[in-house]
C-alpha cells in the first residue's frame, strides 16, 4: 500500500510538473500576430498583467510564476514588440526581453508645408491628443521614429528641435558674402529655394541668383509666394490668375521687394545650406528648360530668349 501510495504520488509529481513545464512552452490563446506595448518602468508583474488583459496569456500570476523560475534573469525591455499568433509564454517573454522592438516611421518630405505636416501627424493612428499647425518653417524634413501612444505634440516638438538645431549649425558656418542677415532671413529665402527648384544639383544657383535680386533690390518674383496665402503652401491645382500675380500681401514677391514676412514651407537642411553657402553666379533670372530643372541668364534680353524657348516646349507639349 505503501508503495502504491509513493508511486501515485511520484506519478501526480510527474504530471503537475509537465502541466507545469507545458503551460511555459505550449501554445498560448493569442489568435493572431498582434502588437503589445511595454511603458516605460514596467515591471514583470504589470507586464504579466497586461498581457492577460490583452489575451496573450491565460494567467497573470501563472505566467509570473514560470517567468521567475524559466524565464532567467534577463529584463522586460520597454517599447512596442509583435507578438506572434500562438506564442507561448516562454516565446513572449523572449520577445519581450529581446531586441525586437517594432520601430516606425513617419516622414516629412522637403518642402511640405505646416498644414500638411499637420496633416500626416493627424493621420497616424499610433500617435495620441490635438495638435495645432506648427509655425511655417519650423520643422526640419526628415524621417522620425514614433512609439505608439506617443503625442503628436511631443512629435513635432522634436521635429521643430531638429530644425533648431540645423539651422544653428548651418549659420555658423555660413559663407561671408551672403544676402540674408539673421537665421529666420536664411528661413525664409531657403523656403523659396525649396519650392522653386526640385534638382538638387540647381540648389545653390538658385540660391545664388534670389540673393543676387535680393542685393540689388529687385523683386524676387517667385511663383510660389504668390500661391502660399491662397493655399497655405498646398498645390493650387491651377494656373496663377493676374490678380492673384497683382495681389498685395505679405507674400507675393511679385508685388514687394524683398523676403516676405516669413517662410512659405518647411525647407530642407540641403536648401538652408544652399542659401548660407551660395553659388558665385551673376544670373538674375530662370525660366523651367522642360526637363525638370531651369535655364539661368544675367540679362533680360537671354532670359525673353529662354522663355520663348520654354513657350514653344509648351506649346509641343500641347499645354495650351
Amino acid at each position: 500500500m505503501i508503495r502504491r501510495g509513493a508511486l501515485a504520488a511520484a506519478l501526480a509529481a510527474v504530471l503537475l510538473l509537465g502541466w507545469f513545464v507545458s503551460g511555459w512552452y505550449g501554445s498560448g490563446p493569442l489568435g493572431k500576430d498582434t502588437p503589445f506595448m511595454v511603458p516605460d518602468g514596467s515591471s514583470l508583474g504589470t507586464v504579466a498583467a497586461k498581457l492577460e488583459a490583452e489575451g496573450a496569456i491565460a494567467s497573470a500570476d501563472a505566467f509570473r510564476l514560470r517567468a521567475r523560475i524559466f524565464g532567467g534573469g534577463a529584463p522586460i525591455k520597454a517599447g512596442e514588440f509583435l507578438l506572434p499568433k500562438g506564442g507561448s509564454p516562454s516565446k513572449i517573454l523572449s520577445i519581450l526581453q529581446g531586441d525586437a522592438v517594432l520601430r516606425r516611421f513617419v516622414t516629412i518630405p522637403e518642402g511640405m508645408p505646416s498644414i500638411m505636416v499637420h496633416e500626416r501627424l493627424m493621420a497616424q493612428p499610433l500617435l495620441t491628443g490635438a495638435l495645432a499647425v506648427p509655425a511655417e518653417g519650423s520643422v526640419l524634413p526628415d524621417t522620425y521614429e514614433i512609439r505608439r501612444g506617443e503625442s503628436r505634440q511631443d512629435v513635432v516638438l522634436r521635429m521643430q528641435a531638429a530644425m533648431r538645431r540645423t539651422l544653428a549649425e548651418l549659420w555658423a558656418g555660413r559663407g561671408p558674402n551672403i544676402a540674408v542677415k539673421t537665421p529666420e532671413e536664411a528661413l525664409s529665402l531657403a523656403a523659396i529655394v525649396e519650392k522653386e527648384t526640385g534638382k538638387p544639383s540647381e540648389r545653390r544657383v538658385v540660391a545664388g541668383l534670389y540673393s543676387n535680386r535680393l542685393r540689388q533690390g529687385i523683386m524676387l518674383q517667385a511663383d510660389p509666394t504668390i500661391i502660399y496665402p491662397i493655399t497655405r503652401g498646398k498645390p493650387l491645382g491651377r494656373r496663377i490668375r493676374q490678380s492673384e500675380i497683382q495681389a498685395v500681401n505679405d507674400y507675393n514677391t511679385y508685388s514687394m521687394i524683398g523676403l516676405p514676412r516669413g517662410p512659405i514651407t518647411n525647407p530642407g537642411k540641403e536648401s538652408i545650406a544652399a542659401v548660407l553657402n551660395p553659388a558665385q553666379t551673376r544670373a538674375l533670372y530662370m525660366v523651367a528648360d522642360g526637363t525638370g530643372g531651369h535655364l539661368f541668364a544675367e540679362t533680360l534680353p537671354e532670359h525673353n530668349a529662354n522663355v520663348e524657348r520654354w513657350y514653344a516646349i509648351r506649346k509641343a507639349r500641347g499645354d495650351f
